[in-house]
């Protein structure tokens, strides 16, 4: 993944595997998860997944033991 790619998309992903893991456990294409991490100028959504699928993968990192939490989808600017 990229510097330019915006957290907290990013780290989420990186945390369960990257985009293609993160695809495959949602069921969207691999270019819907990179949008996750692009700024809105370039159509993404500005580092925000979506809550479905949000729900998807804090259900399978807890399936699988990935120290994820509902905190680790806010920046930290969001959370102030």
């Amino acid at each position: 993944m990229s510097e330019n790619h915006l957290h907290p998309a990013k780290a989420v992903i990186a945390k369960l595997g990257g985009p293609e893991a993160v695809a495959t456990v949602t069921g969207k294409h691999i270019s819907r998860v990179y949008r996750w991490m692009y700024s809105k100028e370039r159509g993404g959504t500005g580092g925000v997944i979506p809550q479905r699928d949000a729900e998807k993968l804090l259900a399978h990192a807890e399936r699988q033991g990935v120290d994820l939490h509902p905190g680790d989808f806010f920046s930290k600017e969001e959370a102030a």
